[in-house]
């Protein structure tokens, strides 16, 4: 071909980035919570919402992730009244009109003109690591929690736990054979962030057959075999209660972790977001239990370096978009928590919408005021439904075949194992899929139930998972579920 002046100028000029030359921990880094069924569902749901009567189903479950006001959990009063006197501050002028027709309590306007008196606005930036108020009413809840001090120079509020995560990640891993150990099965932002890290996700597994505990000796024998390798391990990273998992830790399974971290110098993160999800037995936390260890044999727990994560987004709150979150640091070095604090500072500040939501948590109305009744009533109707729905989807998959799972313990998900017949994996290679992602995308086709494929979690070689929340409302979805997978069973034995 001859090339002409003509030629050359129908050829676009090349962009400057195109999928060759981007940064590749970038495209290496996967998020399963939010892929390719997430987006099928979207689909779906769009289709139905123009009318579409083509599909088997006429309702959308987005089971995938926990996001609860997106299926219908309904914001606590207390804490929408008070944002809402935040957002608009020259509602507070006419305070007689708020109580009389409005029916909000005296003790909302209060909140709003304390936290106000604070921020000023919450259009204005604040403090690097959040306003000083709030921080001080997060160490009261986490004394109260405890009843252990709490510092509010320790704790940094967060746009969410992700971005504290994402925070120390960044701070912890210093270069490709940085290393740090994770749970199999995890949430993904951990492998994810350490893919754009480029740093090694170091996996060990917890036992399923008791109820998804951390193994001591699946750490060490995880930790022994990275290091052999070349690889610098520095943190662990403990969800408690369990995500995907449900699992919710022993005083003693949180013993064991710490002790590891004692002996092998391991910075312990403490992924807490769903501690007041408890169903069995009681919530501890890692402080808590590290400051009781510490009493009994404080030099071999002094040097423990601990970070703690909370958020507003689960728990009976489920305020996913407001972001708000907090860390807490123990036993860091000043010159690293020094460090910490330049790069929180870098993003200027979390939200402080999500601030005050956060104070909300922590410090929510007491009995005897105003709002205490309404607040305890939602606040609990919230967490009945949870527990209740939570066992209706366990009763489900007891009755299905080549279901097991373990009884709800906390979080909000469920993660059954699945035995599937020959003939369904032999239809999954013939699509090029995994067995776990092929039954679920079948799922959702069929119902319009989106789960996420235990694969996009981490699973022992050989089982098959899914991951489903228990936010939906209702029931009657759950036996969608129950019909699809006699179905599915019937149609390839």
């Amino acid at each position: 071909m001859t090339v002409t002046k003509s030629t050359l100028a129908t050829v676009p000029p090349p962009r400057c980035l195109n999928i060759n030359n981007i940064n590749p921990h970038i495209k290496e880094a996967k998020y399963a919570v939010r892929g390719e069924l997430a987006v099928k569902a979207e689909e779906y749901r769009v289709r139905l919402s123009h009318g579409d009567k083509g599909l088997p189903f006429d309702s959308v479950i987005f089971a995938n992730i926990g996001n609860p006001q997106q299926l219908d959990q309904k914001p606590i009063t207390f804490f929408r009244q008070v944002l809402s006197l935040l957002e608009n501050p020259v509602l507070l002028d006419s305070p007689e009109v708020l109580c009389s027709a409005l029916g909000y309590q005296q003790d909302v306007i209060d909140r709003a003109r304390t936290l106000l008196a604070e921020v000023q606005s919450v259009g204005a930036y604040s403090h690097s690591q959040g306003a000083p108020i709030i921080r001080k009413s997060v160490a009261n809840f986490i004394e109260e929690r405890d009843g252990f001090p709490a510092n509010p120079h320790d704790l940094y509020l967060t746009a969410g736990a992700s971005s504290g995560v994402s925070t120390l990640l960044n701070v912890i891993c210093n270069g490709p054979d940085a290393g740090v150990l994770v749970p199999i099965p995890q949430y993904p932002l951990y492998t994810a962030t350490l893919s754009l890290l480029n740093a090694n996700c170091v996996p060990y597994h917890l036992e399923e057959d008791k109820a998804w505990g951390t193994d001591a000796n699946a750490i060490r024998n995880s930790l022994a075999a990275a290091r052999s390798a070349g690889v610098d391990v520095r943190a662990i990273v403990v969800i408690n209660p369990g995500n995907p998992t449900g699992a919710s830790l022993s005083p003693e399974d949180i013993k064991n972790v710490l002790d590891i971290a004692a002996e092998e110098k391991l910075v312990v993160m403490a992924d807490e977001v769903y501690q007041t999800n408890v169903f069995v037995g009681e919530f501890t936390s890692f402080k808590k239990r590290l400051r009781q260890l510490q009493l009994e044999n404080t030099t071999k727990y002094d040097d423990v370096e601990l970070v703690s994560f909370h958020s507003t987004s689960k728990g009976m709150v489920g305020e996913c978009g407001q972001r708000g979150g907090f860390f807490e640091l123990v036993g860091f070095d000043p010159e690293v928590v020094a460090q910490i604090y330049k790069y929180v500072s870098i993003g200027l500040c979390p939200p402080v919408i999500g601030q005050c939501l956060m104070e909300l948590m922590v410090n929510p109305p007491k009995a005897g005021e105003p709002s205490y009744e309404l607040y305890q009533k939602e606040y609990q109707g919230i967490r009945s439904g949870l527990q209740q729905r939570a066992l209706a989807l366990y009763e489900a998959f007891q009755q299905m075949e080549g279901v097991e799972c373990q009884q709800p313990e906390g979080a909000m998900y469920l993660f059954p194992a699945i035995t599937l017949p020959a003939k369904a994996i032999e239809a999954a290679q013939a699509e090029k899929r995994a067995a776990d992602e092929f039954y679920c995308l079948r799922m959702l086709e069929a119902t319009g139930v989106c789960v996420v494929p235990g694969s996009g979690f981490g699973q022992k070689e050989n089982t098959l998972h899914f991951r489903t929340t228990f936010l939906a409302p209702g029931t009657d979805w759950v036996q969608r579920i129950v019909k699809f997978h006699g179905e599915f069973m019937a149609k390839y034995k």
